[in-house]
């Protein structure tokens, strides 16, 4: 009996040319931006059914605050400090509260082994469900810091400066709850985790900062969100320093950056494990 070389066979698995012929039949990596606007637009469509509460008890929260704090507070810098504050605290009870718990439970129930199989960058998942639910506090957080405005006398000239505020803060808080759910190891603690975090952007982020001892003001500057209260804070001077903003601005967006990376970390650990 003659043997004779696989090599020469027609269509041989060895086949020289055969590795190409299959790498050519692949399709293209997903690329980021239509991964992200495809798990945005699922992720919005998901968050709809529950938006008239969310809206309802961020805006609701924050606006109870403002009219507790009118108590205490009469005007000038405090009350400029308690409406900023009470305006992106709508947005720390989603990106915080809300983001956790439903990282935790998609890591839980095994939703993130769904993600996993979809050619989307995990950047993606993680950006695409944070914008999504933080598209529903814009809404709130204008409604919240209008309400302020009249409330304490403070003018609504600069209130178009939200449009910068709530996206940057809203990414830094959203990485941060993102992270936390996706690192808890359980559910439960992922709530836990989500409601301390939303309780010291309350404490932290409302409360004038010139009435808080030195340790807490420390960490008040490391919460995410107070370079966008800080931020907003200063466009209620008549004469705003809008370079000081702009820095304030630049350092909440790079904290986004970073709290979204690792994010993306903790989402690529949780998803193999």
């Amino acid at each position: 009996m003659s043997v004779v070389p696989a090599e020469v066979l027609p269509g041989s698995a060895l086949d020289a040319e055969e590795p190409a012929a299959w790498a050519a039949e692949l399709g293209p990596r997903a690329r980021l931006w239509p991964s992200l606007a495809a798990v945005y637009r699922a992720q919005l469509s998901r968050a709809r059914v529950a938006r008239i509460p969310l809206l309802f008890v961020a805006t609701f929260q924050s606006i109870g605050i403002l009219i507790m704090m009118r108590g205490v507070v009469d005007g000038g810098s405090q009350a400029e400090s308690v409406v900023a504050g009470s305006a992106v605290l709508v947005v720390a009870f989603v990106a915080l509260n809300l983001l956790a718990q439903y990282f935790g439970q998609l890591r839980a129930t095994g939703g993130l082994d769904h993600y996993a199989t979809l050619p989307v960058p995990p950047t993606a998942v993680v950006l695409g469900a944070a914008g999504a639910y933080a598209s529903f506090t814009l809404p709130g957080t204008f409604v919240t810091a209008a309400f302020g405005c009249v409330l304490f006398g403070l003018p609504l000239t600069n209130l178009w400066m939200l449009l910068a505020v709530v996206p940057l803060a809203g990414a830094a808080l959203s990485g941060l709850g993102a992270a936390l759910g996706l690192l808890a190891p359980r559910p439960e603690l992922a709530t836990v985790l989500g409601q301390l975090g939303m309780s010291a952007a309350l404490l932290l982020g409302v409360l004038p900062p010139e009435r808080m001892p030195g340790f807490v003001q420390f960490a008040r500057d490391l919460l995410p969100s107070t370079y966008g209260v800080e931020a907003y804070t200063r466009t209620f001077s008549a004469h705003p320093d809008w370079a000081v903003v702009a820095a304030d601005l630049a350092v909440c967006a790079g904290v986004g950056v970073f709290s979204l990376a690792v994010a993306t970390w903790a989402y690529r650990r949780a998803a193999v494990r």
